[in-house]
């Protein structure tokens, strides 16, 4: 029975990891949404229509590797439920979040957007009933000081860098983009854990899409542009919500979120790499902090024990 036991805990750890190392991955693939980004917005394509078009896309090549890999239809009483992930948790984030880039700046929004982890662990623990432990809370709060210095030190060449004012407009979507963002982790778990992830992004990037259709600018784009806008979706949407998805069937929503705060760590190595954006040392620290927290968050890796029994 000991042994049983304990083959059953190494597997289980086991699972745990490679989850993981999913989310790693698709928080290595996000990193270039805003480098690559910039190069559809430069090319004149309005975020909004960037946007669409990733969610359209997106839900095209999910719902092609749902047919390909015969995945099991999504189960009906989830259907709404994915429908809402999309619009909550998808479409609601890219309007916010581009929103509160535009009226305080890119570093306000990069603090407020990923306070999402705060937002997670609540949220996980009032709703899902995780139990956060205080180690977990360390690597938390180690990870969200990293990600605000890292956003403060990440300040753009312009003259006009910085000058934002912090506004309730700017509060109001940044804060909105944040629970949005945290939306996705405690609305995703449960649905990815019922029914294949292509499933379920596939319906939730096609709901996504509709709601950002009034939004789209409909006229002839680069083929610069267009490439850019193909990266997007196959690496940054495909790729990184794949990886995400599969991870979060075995690690906790709360873990998962502490983890994907390695995605601005990354963006900024990405900016430095695609388009010479340098980071401060104020940034490095909170790079190294943010780091620390994941290595603590990974150590710590476990499958809870409600969701080994599913």
């Amino acid at each position: 029975m000991t042994r049983t036991a304990d083959g059953a805990s190494a597997a289980s750890s086991a699972v745990s990891r490679t989850g993981l190392w999913l989310i790693v991955a698709a928080a290595v693939q996000w990193a270039m949404l805003g480098p690559m980004a910039r190069v559809a917005f430069a090319e004149g394509v309005s975020a909004l229509t960037v946007a669409f078009w990733r969610a359209t896309l997106g839900a095209l090549l999910f719902a092609a590797h749902a047919a390909f890999t015969q995945a099991p239809a999504l189960h009906r009483r989830d259907r709404w439920p994915a429908a809402l992930l999309g619009v909550a948790g998808m479409a609601v984030m890219y309007v916010t979040y581009f929103k509160s880039v535009q009226y305080g700046g890119a570093a306000l929004a990069a603090i407020l957007l990923y306070a999402a982890p705060v937002w997670v662990a609540l949220g996980a623990h009032f709703l899902l009933r995780e139990r956060v432990s205080v180690s977990e809370a360390g690597a938390l709060a180690l990870t969200l000081l990293g990600v605000v210095l890292v956003a403060l030190s990440g300040r753009s060449a312009s003259p006009e860098a910085g000058q934002f004012a912090v506004t309730w407009p700017v509060l109001l979507f940044g804060t909105l983009s944040g629970l949005s963002y945290a939306g996705y982790f405690l609305m995703g778990r449960p649905l990815f854990g019922r029914n294949a992830p292509s499933r379920v992004l596939a319906w939730a990037l096609a709901a996504a899409a509709v709601v950002l259709l009034p939004f789209v600018e409909w006229r002839m784009h680069s083929n610069t542009a267009w490439l850019a806008i193909g990266f997007l979706a196959v690496v940054c949407t495909f790729g990184a919500y794949l990886c995400n998805a599969t991870g979060l069937r075995s690690v906790a929503a709360s873990r998962a979120a502490t983890v994907a705060t390695l995605e601005p760590v990354l963006a900024v190595m990405a900016a430095w790499l695609v388009w010479g954006e340098r980071l401060a040392p104020l940034g490095m620290f909170g790079a190294l902090l943010v780091v620390a927290g994941i290595v603590r968050s990974a150590r710590r890796a476990e499958v809870p024990q409600r969701d080994v029994a599913q």
